[in-house]
């Protein structure tokens, strides 16, 4: 096993940005190379410590939803070996955590489903009775399942910032503002791009859903992100459906008025919870046992969901 990768230190392509964990690098005018680090964030704070195999983890959980999924939405994968894009001594770099995408305009909006009452939406509903504006049923519990998912976008935060909830209006004229330029000329606009996010989000979650409840997996809530070509086409982007970007939890753990389990970073942040730490970078470092076991719940992810060894 390789050593955990904190970052990457590629020269023979253009470094674009750095994410909390995701590095991108310019293959052409076409073309971005995406890799998976080991990096965590927590509270919106990278933490020093990288979590072993987790970017392979991640990587491999949002290419096997890509292909399982393909059918819903058209998604970012290009076809194209990361190997082949970067210098001889640099492929073990990018070997079990990159992907070759293409180049798509982001829409500047998180794509938010939930399908069970917990985390913010579970404050929200406490004093509101609704999450995000959408009402919901009285004297539902934590964790209670809702009666259909719920479509909850978010605005798009900066690296240390937090993603704002807004409701489907506001999501909607963001993305007429901000898309207006890129779809000149498709017959499109950014409101019909929201809606057709929404529809396909909902789609999404409910077909995972319903595959990893056969495997034993129940997902609570998940964010997709979307991005357009020229001809204003909506893809599935950045990653999908994995333990970063949704809550898991182990179905024979699952009782309503509980916070069940998770198969994410939860168990990180219950640790940190536990520190007189207040939230802001740096981050602490953390123990090697919660390093060990962050790594195992990755894997576990993985391995359960798809029925593969990692």
């Amino acid at each position: 096993m390789t050593a955990p990768l904190f970052e990457s230190t590629i020269t023979s392509l253009p470094l674009l940005s750095k994410g909390k964990v995701r590095d991108i690098y310019a293959v052409d005018a076409d073309k971005l190379l995406i890799v998976t680090t080991d990096r965590l964030s927590a509270f919106d704070v990278i933490l020093p410590d990288p979590i072993p195999r987790k970017g392979e983890v991640l990587q491999a959980v949002a290419n096997f939803w890509f292909e399982k999924l393909g059918h819903i939405v058209p998604n970012q994968l290009t076809g194209v070996d990361p190997e082949s894009v970067v210098a001889e001594n640099e492929r073990e770099q990018v070997r079990g955590r990159a992907v070759v995408v293409k180049r798509l305009k982001p829409l500047p909006i998180e794509a938010v489903v939930r399908g069970y009452v917990i985390g913010s939406g579970w404050k929200d509903y406490q004093e509101t009775g609704a999450i995000c504006g959408i009402a919901l049923p009285a004297g539902l519990k934590m964790a209670a399942k809702l009666p259909a998912p719920i479509f909850t976008p978010a605005t798009k935060a900066a690296v240390g910032d937090h993603d704002e909830n807004v409701s489907f209006a506001v999501a909607q004229a963001n993305c007429a503002a901000e898309l207006a330029d890129a779809l000149a000329g498709t017959g499109k606009n950014g409101a019909q791009l929201a809606d057709e996010a929404r529809i396909a989000a909902l789609r999404l979650y409910e077909e995972a859903s319903a595959y990893a409840k056969g495997r034993g997996i129940l997902i609570a809530d998940t964010k997709f992100e979307f991005g357009i070509d020229a001809a204003g086409t909506l893809h599935l982007i950045d990653e999908a459906l994995t333990p970063d970007s949704s809550r898991f939890w182990p179905a024979d753990q699952y009782e309503e008025g509980k916070n069940p389990p998770s198969y994410d970073k939860q168990y990180v942040r219950d640790y940190l919870e536990t520190l007189d730490w207040g939230k802001v970078a740096p981050g602490p470092k953390l123990p090697a046992e919660v390093i060990a076991r962050t790594s195992a719940k990755y894997i576990e992810a993985y391995e359960k969901l798809t029925g593969q060894t990692l």
